[in-house]
């Protein structure tokens, strides 16, 4: 499953950060933020009507994605 598709105040596992080009300066950064495989992630909010942006928890630090950024990372339910 994709960060992009939890719904509020689920609680997920990070397994991998996908590149969709090569090299995938959005991919990088994410990893370089945290994102990396075994990260507790849950999602704190959205836009209206679940729209753009994500707020998204990772550890202690909170990020707002989009949803598009958030779909690069795969996650598991805990």
């Amino acid at each position: 499953m994709q960060l992009s598709e939890l719904t509020l105040g689920t609680r997920a596992t990070v397994v991998d950060v996908s590149n969709l080009t090569e090299p995938d300066p959005i991919a990088m950064r994410l990893r370089d933020l945290g994102f990396v495989a075994g990260e507790p992630v849950s999602l704190v909010a959205h836009g209206p009507f679940g729209a753009d942006p994500m707020l998204v928890q990772i550890g202690f630090t909170r990020f707002a994605l989009r949803r598009s950024e958030a779909a690069r990372v795969e996650v598991a339910h805990v």
